[in-house]
């Protein structure tokens, strides 16, 4: 008696073949990169660092002018207010004038105003550096390398100088009997520039970053380009802001 013994051939899968019979196609593209402007999943995204430092940093400034428009307001509002007097039964103003250094002030204002313009001329000068970068890595490509003035440490020195300017001015001020306890006006006058120099010199140490410390690590260009854009943005807003209040206590004191 006959048996059937049946075979069963696998089905072999047909390759096609792509880019003029180059080979199966490879439908899993991207070695495994993942997006992220086609950097490796090693290679950090200093475009979306870039993003989010502005983003924080605008949070940042949006408390900080709060809070100066909280000093501000308590500021204006303060020198319409006084005392209590039992024996006139009325109110008397408390509010002394202060004399203010104003040339001691508008130095320190121009000061700040050059450190702006060199800060936002360091900055365009990392970001052009940072654009001919990846240039550099072909083989057989010479980028001129940019040479001229070390505008952020001449930004360095000029806050440093503005900070200075301010402890002279404040010594001005105790010179000519003005003190921060005094009496309100004074001490408004301390209070507002005293804060306004604390936030000055965090914008100073992290130029000091952006100069010194990450020169030593890997991907510095980029790193410092990140560093030096978001501080830029801050320092420029400190500047406007100086010329705010500066124009506040000259005409309000």
């Amino acid at each position: 008696m006959a048996t059937l013994n049946p075979t069963f051939a696998p089905k072999v899968p047909k390759l096609r073949p792509a880019d003029g019979g180059g080979g199966p196609v490879n439908r899993n593209r991207g070695g495994g990169g993942g997006g992220g402007g086609g950097r490796g999943d090693n290679q950090p995204d200093f475009g979306e660092q870039l993003r989010k430092g502005r983003f924080a940093m605008a949070i940042g400034l949006t408390a900080v002018f709060m809070l100066f428009i909280s000093f501000s307001s308590a500021f204006i509002v303060r020198q319409s207010l006084g005392r209590w007097d039992v024996r006139t039964q009325s109110y008397i103003s408390d509010w002394t004038h202060v004399s203010l250094p104003l040339a001691l002030f508008g130095f320190n204002t121009l000061l700040l105003i050059l450190s702006s313009v060199t800060l936002e001329l360091a900055r365009r000068r990392t970001f052009r550096e940072a654009a001919l970068a990846p240039a550099t890595a072909i083989p057989g490509v010479a980028v001129h390398k940019e040479h001229g003035f070390p505008w952020l440490e001449i930004t360095l020195l000029l806050g440093i100088g503005f900070l200075v300017g301010q402890v002279s001015a404040w010594r001005n001020l105790a010179e000519h009997g003005f003190y921060l306890s005094g009496s309100p006006g004074s001490s408004f006058a301390y209070i507002i520039t005293g804060m306004h120099a604390l936030h000055l010199a965090g914008g100073i140490l992290a130029l000091l970053y952006a100069a010194t410390v990450i020169r030593w690590r890997s991907q510095a260009l980029e790193r410092r380009r990140v560093a030096v854009d978001v501080t830029a943005w801050y320092w420029h807003f400190m500047t406007v802001l100086w010329v705010f209040i500066f124009g506040l206590l000259t005409l309000a004191t």
